[in-house]
């Protein structure tokens, strides 16, 4: 099954949530929302999907679609060595990888509230070092008689109700600069994250499974219609479910949370072949660039670099005579 949120630009601008069937969307039956199928999970999915799939719906060309889902989170990993190994050569001059990624799949917290959908063109800040960064996204929903915190690898992958395609836009020199200071990337990633260009659930991609539970599907991604990058999302330190047990440990994870497996090898983003190539080869991104994404059994997706934006001064810290009391 195919989930996605669209508008439609003339007959009902408001906002659609429902599945996507042989060329057309169909609304989900009784008023459901994505976030609402999510709650219900997967099984249930199926029972409504049921329902409504021999309805007329409106052909796909018709609408606009939007990201497939208004996170609750966003946890982004970081789960692909080759990635890693670049993009250390490109910030520290050498390719290395630190002994402490081997030890668990580490990820950061981005903004939810700035997310893209299909075809939406980004606004980044005021940058020199513009990139992408190509990942397959996890979307949690739920799972009946499995709880939200400490789940094992085996549950969790009962809680990953599908994946969509997660374009994390990287601003590199800001991200450089904040990361200096042990912090972020915060002001380097949080301006946009694109999603899309819908939710293809989970057991639609476990055709795909190996041996060893990783997902051997293929992703690409090219500028300009140029390919840049190209990767197995198999070839990551971990199967998808123990990204998600650990993003569950001592915390937990709730229906609508999305996860990033990380941007995958093989030049998935710029700044991993800045690295290796030892020079801004291939260039930086530019205003007008389109950056289009395809991951094997899910789709494309595809966003264009809008004029970047100028956000207020702020002055630099003040000396301060770190005084235990006043006056």
């Amino acid at each position: 099954m195919k989930i996605a949120r669209w508008e439609h630009p003339v007959l009902a601008p408001d906002t659609h949530d429902g599945f996507v069937i042989d060329g057309r969307v169909v609304a989900f039956p009784d008023g459901l929302t994505v976030a609402a199928v999510l709650a219900r999970g997967l099984a249930a999915a199926h029972e409504l999907y049921a329902r409504v799939q021999d309805a007329a719906g409106t052909p796909l060309t018709e609408v606009r679609l939007l990201a497939p889902v208004a996170p609750a989170s966003i946890r982004d990993f970081v789960a692909f060595e080759e990635h890693v190994a670049g993009i250390s050569a490109g910030v520290e001059g050498k390719s290395d990888v630190a002994p402490e990624w081997y030890q668990a799949p580490t990820f950061y917290f981005t903004n939810p509230h700035t997310v893209l959908g299909p075809d939406e063109q980004v606004s980044p800040p005021v940058t020199e070092r513009l990139d992408f960064e190509l990942e397959l996204a996890m979307v949690i929903g739920a799972a009946e008689g499995i709880g939200q915190a400490n789940l094992t690898a085996q549950d969790a992958a009962s809680v990953i109700f599908g994946y969509t395609i997660m374009n994390d836009w990287s601003a590199r020199d800001l991200q450089a600069r904040e990361m200096k200071v042990r912090l972020g990337p915060a002001k380097g990633k949080d301006f946009g994250m694109s999603l899309g260009p819908w939710i293809v659930t989970a057991d639609e991609l476990a055709q795909y499974l190996d041996a060893d539970g990783f997902l051997a599907i293929r992703a690409e991604v090219y500028v300009n219609d140029e390919l840049i990058g190209e990767d197995l999302v198999s070839n990551m330190g971990w199967p998808l479910p123990e990204l998600v047990a650990y993003a569950s440990r001592n915390s937990r994870l709730v229906p609508g949370d999305v996860l990033g497996s990380g941007t995958v090898g093989g030049g998935g983003c710029l700044g991993e072949l800045w690295g290796r190539n030892g020079s801004l080869t291939p260039p930086p991104l530019q205003t007008g660039d389109v950056v289009r994404m395809a991951i094997e059994g899910i789709g494309e997706l595809s966003g264009a670099v809008g004029p970047q934006v100028t956000g207020p001064d702020l002055p630099a810290a003040r000396p301060r005579p770190r005084a235990r009391h006043r006056g």
